[in-house]
């Protein structure tokens, strides 16, 4: 859970279909860090959830090669670009899903759920569903006998109105919600994420409700 709309729908949708939630959040030195924390928390809140797990993943910033870990590297705002773009997190997902296997194993889980998107991923290899099955398939090789975990990803084939309309019926808090690349305060409005966004909102007939620039 980043504390953004998709994984926070995905949340609802895992709790509206009879499953205990154990939340999960990562540190990865991203610009919106504090913001996407504070997010995390108030969903958590408004869910109920008491069991969190935040891990900090500060070697994402050594790594660097992406806008959203690297000071140096600007985050664009001229519109969505064909190819991977500068803010793709170099195999963040497979490392993000390696985690949330590791404590599914500790905790008992029968299942983790990812908001990945394909539309929303603007290229980004690692939201793809082939990519997230292979994962799944890789996870229940490496754990012990008797795991079985299946990998949820209810929104990876929907557009961002689809996903706003589904929040919207299931009451989604999504003025808690987070979806800048670049600022913690207002949303810039013209990251690549807020682009995607706000179309999702325009093209569903309704108001987002996060502040913007």
């Amino acid at each position: 859970m980043s504390g953004g709309m998709d994984s926070t729908l995905s949340a609802y949708m895992m709790r509206e279909m009879g499953y205990e939630i154990v939340a999960l959040h990562f540190n990865y030195a991203q610009r919106t860090q504090a913001k996407e924390l504070a997010c995390f928390h108030a969903i958590c809140d408004e869910l109920k959830v008491l069991n969190r797990y935040v891990l900090d993943l500060d070697f994402f910033a050594q790594i660097g090669a992406s806008a959203l870990t690297d000071a140096k590297i600007e985050v664009p705002t001229s519109g969505l670009q064909e190819g991977v773009p500068v803010t793709y997190v170099p195999f963040r997902n497979g490392i993000f899903l390696s985690m949330a296997a590791a404590i599914a194993e500790k905790e008992g889980a029968e299942a983790i759920a990812i908001g990945v998107v394909e539309e929303d991923g603007s290229g980004y290899p690692d939201c793809r569903d082939s990519f997230i099955q292979s994962m799944q398939h890789s996870i229940n090789l490496g754990t012990k006998e008797g795991t079985n975990i299946v990998i949820h990803m209810p929104l990876v084939h929907l557009m961002k109105s689809q996903i706003v309309k589904s929040a919207l019926k299931l009451n989604v808090a999504l003025h808690l919600t987070w979806s800048c690349y670049k600022n913690e305060d207002k949303a810039c409005g013209v990251c690549d994420s807020c682009r995607l966004r706000l179309n999702g909102f325009k093209i569903a007939g309704v108001k987002d409700p996060i502040e913007y620039q």
